[in-house]
């Protein structure tokens, strides 16, 4: 199996990326629960394209919680000297969503619909490895919420975010027949 790759040359400042297929973890995140799949993906080191690229993976899976780590490095920076805040907006929106995925049975799928973020601290590639942990506070039928804390080496807070996401569950033909009929 090829393994996700992310070398980074810092003397020429060029970065190679090699990602597996996409559509293999898709597939697995349909078929299992929410807690099993993001296991599975974490024992067996499969990242999605958007972790390998922006060099982000989970390190603890639990009911209703993951935590996230991450390596900002100078190919992050924006144009004013700090690493774009779409770095930590990355790594925060995947612990919200992934917080709420353990929480939800095979089949069932979920899609943001809104994100707030509070930037505390600049982050730069001093700032060493950081870690995001996020928290499920509400899986209802049609909507969840969560909030992720992001913070430095150190400990150090450096963001914190809370999003709403509307959730997908299959509609069973009784469901259909019913709606149909009223």
């Amino acid at each position: 199996m090829l393994e996700d790759t992310r070398t980074v040359d810092r003397t020429t400042r060029e970065l190679r990326l090699t990602w597996q297929d996409p559509h293999a973890t898709a597939s697995l995140m349909r078929e299992t629960s929410g807690i099993e799949a993001l296991r599975t993906l974490m024992e067996r080191g499969l990242r999605p394209p958007i972790m390998v690229l922006m060099n982000i993976w989970p390190v603890e899976v639990g009911d209703g919680r993951i935590v996230f780590e991450g390596e900002p490095g100078e190919e992050h920076y924006n144009p004013i000297g700090s690493i774009h805040g779409g770095f930590a907006m990355t790594i925060l929106d995947s612990a919200l969503g992934c917080a709420i995925h353990t929480k939800l049975p095979a089949g069932v799928g979920y899609a943001t619909t809104d994100v707030q973020t509070r930037f505390i601290r600049a982050i730069s590639h001093e700032s060493g490895r950081v870690r995001c942990e996020g928290n499920a506070i509400h899986v209802g039928r049609t909507t969840a919420i969560s909030e992720a804390r992001l913070t430095d080496a150190s400990g150090r807070l450096l963001a914190t975010a809370t999003t709403a996401c509307a959730i997908f569950r299959p509609i069973s033909p009784a469901s259909s027949n019913s709606a149909l009929q009223a």
